[in-house]
């Protein structure tokens, strides 16, 4: 009788970030890679693990809008764990507001092109809502795949601006 042995993969250590320059050292688990979206398209993601209980909190999917607006807005002048100020170039800890103190939070750089975000021809640029949300559905089928040990936990899904057109879709 042959036994098969499951391995859950844990979650990609090239792609782990725990300092930016000398000024940032995160204080919770921090990824930046790129999920393949489609065959010419790679989304670029930021994931940074709750502060309170990563193995049981929720995955919660952070969207900015624009269109054409990348979510590393909303990770570094928003909601995420630190602020960095235009004016001064000054950082704050933002983690007493961020909203991974009770989850665990995703950035996600939509549509390809937006941000770190990678489309390979002129046709890989153009979108309309629907193909966005089916690139993002792929790219966090992707994600999963990396990080398996999400795929129980609650998901939310959420943005701002035309963030709030990606999510609906997303959802459906």
């Amino acid at each position: 009788m042959a036994t098969a042995l499951l391995l859950a993969r844990a979650a990609p250590e090239e792609e782990l970030v725990t300092k930016l320059g000398d000024q940032i050292t995160f204080k919770t688990k921090t990824y930046s890679g790129y999920l393949d979206a489609s065959v010419g398209k790679s989304l670029h993601y930021v994931f940074t693990e709750s502060q309170a209980d990563p193995a049981k909190d929720p995955l919660l999917i952070w969207f900015n809008g624009g269109p054409g607006c990348s979510s590393l807005l909303g990770f570094f002048q928003e909601n995420g764990p630190w602020v960095v100020y235009d004016e001064t170039g000054t950082i704050f800890d933002n983690a007493d507001n961020s909203w991974n103190r009770r989850a665990n939070v995703m950035y996600l750089e939509s549509p390809a092109g937006v941000g770190f975000s990678t489309a390979a021809t002129d046709a890989d640029w153009n979108h309309t809502d629907m193909s966005q949300s089916v690139d993002a559905f792929f790219a966090l089928q992707k994600w999963y795949e990396k990080f398996p040990e999400y795929k129980d936990h609650p998901l939310w899904i959420s943005g701002e601006s035309y963030g709030g057109i990606y999510v609906p879709y997303l959802s459906w």
